[in-house]
């Protein structure tokens, strides 16, 4: 997912289309804020915080806080979810 995050970077400043905006640090910190409540382990939160501003935009973000929550995601994020998952877990050194 990463990859392909950078590659519609580079595709959208090639073309003038606009690129998603990343998540914002109000974002990065409820991440942070839940993450850290679920689970009590600060580095392991530190680490997927710093990896979902990377692999997500604000938009997703939203989606991510929200089942965070606990609400049921609309299905049509499952794919998306899933693969923020594999990859944040991927980047923290952790799984795959």
């Amino acid at each position: 997912m990463q990859q392909w995050g950078i590659a519609f970077l580079a595709v959208g400043m090639l073309t003038g289309v606009a690129v998603a905006a990343p998540p914002t640090p109000e974002q990065r910190a409820r991440f942070y804020d839940q993450c850290v409540k679920t689970s009590q382990n600060e580095p392991l939160c530190t680490c997927k915080a710093e990896a979902a501003t990377k692999l997500v935009d604000a938009e997703f973000m939203d989606v991510i806080l929200a089942s965070m929550a606990g609400r049921t995601l609309d299905p049509k994020y499952n794919l998306a979810y899933n693969d923020y998952i594999v990859e944040s877990t991927r980047a923290c050194g952790m799984g795959m």
